[in-house]
């Protein structure tokens, strides 16, 4: 669906072993030194979704197909990106063309790893990264300023424009993030951002890289990088980025098992896909048959026919209507059959909110 969510930290805070981990594959150099991330490195990632396996044990198919996320691992920055500082204008740029921000704060003390400011200091980090992204946004919003007061001159709605702006200009100057302005679902604020495209109005998420003992119990370090992350109304997901790079070659049994010995239900990673899925307003419905059965990645409150469309865009032209069985009712009857008999099937027609997990055949002219 072109929907990605872009990977940020300092260098050496763990973002290119955590992309690692995350795609399964040693896509990104992991190396010690600032900049050995140059050009972002892109990779699919499946979506993990225990009811596809309980849907296959119905349907016995011949192979699985998940929703999957797109994932950019940036080059790391430095104070002065926003100046050109580091590889400041390269990141700025790949930031700008993701829709949600997982910034890698390294939450753990290790003498053997390079910190670029000398110190842990989650806070500090933070402030880095996200300072860097609002003197982006200042420079690009006082920019369209000067033609609004140019054009205000002559037209009320760009003075409207003009009057919001400089409110937005402000608030920034004071270390804030545009998605936190008041007036963030007023139409001016929408048409402002669709032509400012604020790095600060994107859905932020930290990624809370501890060690093996702060995956148990908040250490210091997670604690002040939760406060921050509650204030923002952000999500925080602790993760051990070398336990998620180990965990890459064990199956899923031993996977879970070592998860377990330390204590925790899900990787981080899992928690970082899904919530990451979630905050790009996705979910997905199924298909179910003996050649596959497959996750179909649809915005929320989609109609069936746009679902449809996940399929092929025909299937939207010509959409007649949808035979929808939940997947608790798919599950619990036993299969399609099964359901249809118990009355567990129902055809939907245009107006159909698709839900979470529904199980759909489509019937379309052709």
């Amino acid at each position: 669906m072109g929907l990605s969510i872009g990977l940020v930290g300092l260098p050496n805070v763990g973002k290119s072993t955590t992309f690692n981990a995350l795609t399964k594959a040693q896509n990104a150099e992991a190396a010690n030194y600032p900049f050995c991330t140059i050009e972002p490195n892109k990779a699919v990632v499946p979506v993990p979704d225990k009811r596809l396996a309980e849907l296959a044990k119905i349907v016995n198919p011949e192979r699985i197909q998940y929703s999957t996320l797109d994932f950019v691992d940036i080059a790391g920055l430095v104070k002065g990106a926003s100046k050109g500082e580091g590889l400041g204008n390269k990141f700025l740029s790949n930031i700008r063309e993701t829709e949600v921000i997982l910034q890698i704060v390294r939450c753990f003390e290790d003498e053997n790893i390079v910190h670029t400011e000398g110190g842990i200091d989650p806070l500090r980090d933070v402030e880095i990264i996200e300072g860097e992204l609002i003197l982006a946004d200042i420079e690009v919003l006082s920019n369209r300023i000067d033609r609004l007061k140019k054009q205000a001159k002559a037209d009320k709605n760009a003075k409207a424009a003009l009057d919001m702006a400089e409110e937005i200009i402000e608030f920034l100057a004071d270390g804030n993030l545009a998605r936190n302005f008041k007036d963030v679902d007023s139409e001016i604020y929408q048409q402002l951002n669709n032509e400012v495209r604020f790095l600060t109005q994107k859905e932020i998420m930290y990624g809370a890289n501890t060690d093996e003992d702060g995956l148990l119990e908040d250490n210091e370090y997670v604690v002040l990088l939760r406060e921050h992350a509650n204030k923002n109304n952000c999500e925080l997901i602790k993760l051990c980025a070398k336990v998620e790079e180990e965990l890459i070659g064990l199956d899923d049994d031993e996977a879970q098992e070592f998860l377990t010995d330390l204590g925790v239900e899900e990787s981080g990673l899992e928690q970082i896909i899904h919530k990451g899925f979630d905050k790009l307003g996705l979910m997905s419905y199924f298909t179910a048959g003996v050649k596959e059965v497959r996750a179909w990645t649809i915005r929320k409150n989609s109609t069936a026919p746009r679902a449809a469309a996940a399929i092929h865009n025909d299937f939207e032209k010509g959409f007649i209507r949808a035979e929808v069985i939940s997947y608790n009712d798919y599950i619990v009857c036993g299969g399609e059959g099964k359901a249809k008999e118990a009355g567990k099937m129902r055809l939907e027609g245009k107006e159909y909110i698709v839900q979470d997990g529904d199980v759909m055949h489509f019937r379309f002219n052709v």
